[in-house]
């Protein structure tokens, strides 16, 4: 490492999509560095196994942690300009409830950057994540997002919607669904609008960049129905797809089934309430103040994302 000034980043959840696509684009830039937080040596062969040149590869540190551990935080952040919380999960677990994942590491988050050199944490939130929330996933991730913003570090609360990026599990599933020539979906009507992953990058490092202060909603520039989004993108793939809506009453009956008698259902009632959303929003303001207008568009992200 030679004697130049470097800014060091420090991403909690380095090892889920966004955080991997930001590690990435952060060690373009030859004077950072950044140490990635992970939960286990699986999660650390992820970022392990990363496409990255030599030269940035030495400008990474992979640390194994404990989200909700002040000390384990505390050690990691030494010397870190940015933080970027990436931690947080759209179903429980028998080991990582919403309190524990959002509101734990949250809280510990805060002790650990307490006087110490980051100026600036992001925290990735969800559209709709607000105190009125009555969905417990929602509720848990506004109360974190309050915790960071009333600490002693500047702090940015991002709320997206769904976002859409090469690889990830989103993408996948949409493909999924528009190679299918007949979709059965709990009410398809509900209104989407998809955040392309590049764009949620670029909204984090220009919030670090001018330390940018509150809360800020940033969705896609189109809104659509679940229905036509999986139609636009069997169209894309040269396809047709047919959409048949089922009540989402049965939906959360079901889920609500499936967790009587699982202690780990593959779905559960909260986390069908949040994919069960209506986006309908003007964020124009969000863009202007990070300056990272325009968007990329409805169309070109399926282009993308949806490539096998």
């Amino acid at each position: 490492m030679d004697g130049a000034k470097r800014t060091k980043w420090m991403i909690t959840g380095a090892n889920g999509n966004l955080g991997k696509r930001l590690l990435q684009n952060l060690l373009l830039t030859a004077d950072t560095e950044v140490v990635a937080l992970v939960r286990s040596e699986r999660a650390k062969g992820q970022i392990e196994e990363l496409p990255l040149e030599p030269e940035q590869r030495s400008r990474i540190e992979v640390v194994i942690a404990d989200y909700t551990s002040k000390q384990d935080l505390q050690a990691a952040s030494e010397g870190v300009n940015y933080c970027v919380h990436l931690v947080g999960v759209l179903k429980e677990t028998p080991d990582s409830s919403y309190e524990k994942a959002h509101e734990g590491s949250c809280h510990a988050l805060t002790e650990a950057l307490q006087g110490g050199s980051v100026s600036h944490i992001s925290y990735v939130s969800i559209v709709g994540a607000l105190e009125s929330a009555t969905n417990r996933c929602l509720k848990s991730k506004s109360i974190a997002g309050d915790t960071l913003l009333n600490s002693t570090t500047k702090a940015m609360v991002l709320r997206v919607p769904m976002v859409l990026g090469e690889g990830d599990y989103a993408s996948y599933a949409l493909r999924r669904n528009a190679l299918n020539s007949l979709n059965l979906l709990f009410r398809p009507s509900s209104m989407d609008q998809p955040l392309y992953a590049g764009d949620v990058v670029r909204a984090i490092k220009a919030a670090a960049s001018k330390e940018l202060d509150g809360s800020y909603d940033l969705v896609g520039p189109e809104p659509l129905s679940r229905r036509d989004l999986i139609k636009r993108a069997a169209l894309v793939l040269g396809r047709r797809t047919q959409v048949i809506g089922l009540p989402i009453a049965l939906g959360l009956f079901l889920a609500g089934l499936l967790e009587k008698l699982s202690s780990n259902p593959p779905v559960t009632r909260s986390m069908l309430e949040v994919l069960d959303h209506d986006d309908n929003m003007d964020t124009t303001r969000t863009e202007e103040l990070l300056e990272i207008s325009p968007l990329v568009s409805v169309d070109a992200m399926l282009e993308r994302v949806l490539s096998p």
